[in-house]
């Protein structure tokens, strides 16, 4: 689906995405990075559990929520990817009821 143009300036570089290597580029955001290497699914909604993926790609939709470096709800599409950062899916929530014992 996004194919990458061709690079002649930025640099290489890799970070983990659950316990696996992507390879970016010096620029990328988060979101666009994994969406080159192909992940789609970045986190599951919290009350059907069906998969979420990038969306507006500006900030407003939080539908690219990750945890990077062990800090969550943060979103992909406004973060630059850095060398050895390590993300993780997002975490479903609890339903309001549950998380208050109704």
């Amino acid at each position: 689906m996004f194919q990458r143009l061709p690079n002649l300036i930025r640099k290489p570089i890799s970070f983990s995405f659950e316990g696996q290597e992507i390879e970016a580029l010096e620029g990328d955001t988060l979101a666009s990075a994994l969406l080159a290497a192909g992940v789609s699914t970045l986190r599951d909604a919290p009350v059907s559990g069906t998969a979420r993926a990038p969306y507006c790609m500006i900030g407003v939709c939080f539908e690219c929520s990750v945890e990077i470096d062990g800090i969550s709800h943060q979103q992909a599409c406004l973060i630059p990817v850095r060398q050895d950062m390590n993300v993780r899916r997002q975490q479903a929530e609890k339903e309001a009821g549950d998380a208050l014992g109704g």
